[in-house]
């Protein structure tokens, strides 16, 4: 493992998305493994949702930090909503084809909240955008799945990706859709004072 004096922070995500969106930012970091029950409570609304989940995920990430590292820790949780129902990840071809059926020709949000902990201080942010799909018609829809990349993804799109010709218009942040707003995340390291502009490469 790294030795954490070299890093800015851990990161408790295994998501590529996240660790591309900090390696743009320079923030230097280092993956830890985390733990976290994706299980909407009773009575919660998405909001309380992503965000305590982003927490419950840099809290297990804080628990595996090697012994004597005081390094913070990022976790961060993106939710795709509508009409106040969290759209999760596609268990199956069938339930991707619904899924972006109920997204076509309309508007939904995409929350992600994002936690930095260190053992001592805990923040949180929240990131809300909005994002109309143009209509789709079934056979894209078919190809959409069978090139691979609704898999995996909450809401069965990838913004970054190909399903990004599917949106026609989005209000908010790009990078927070994609799973780590670059402003909020910014807000937080900021306020832990980890100074990751520090090591910029200047121009030679």
């Amino acid at each position: 493992m790294t030795d954490p004096t070299a890093i800015d922070l851990f990161l408790a995500s295994a998501s590529p998305r996240r660790r591309e969106i900090l390696e743009r930012m320079g923030v230097r970091f280092e993956v830890l493994t985390q733990q976290a029950e994706e299980i909407v409570h009773a009575d919660e609304t998405p909001e309380v949702f992503v965000v305590r989940l982003a927490l419950e995920k840099a809290r297990s990430g804080l628990a595996a930090r090697p012994a004597g590292a005081t390094t913070p820790v990022l976790g961060a949780d993106t939710a795709v909503v509508v009409d106040d129902t969290i759209l999760g990840k596609p268990r199956d071809r069938a339930e991707a084809t619904a899924m972006l059926e109920q997204l076509s020709g309309r508007s939904h949000r995409v929350l992600t909240g994002v936690a930095l902990v260190d053992g001592e201080r805990e923040s949180t942010r929240l990131s809300l955008s909005t994002v109309t799909l143009r209509d789709l018609d079934a056979a894209e829809i078919e190809r959409y799945w069978a090139s691979g990349e609704p898999a995996g993804k909450a809401g069965a799109y990838a913004i970054q990706g190909r399903g990004g010709v599917f949106v026609e218009q989005l209000e908010g942040s790009y990078t927070g859709v994609m799973g780590l707003p670059m402003f909020e995340t910014h807000d937080l390291l900021s306020d832990f004072g980890i100074a990751y502009q520090g090591h910029w490469p200047a121009e030679s």
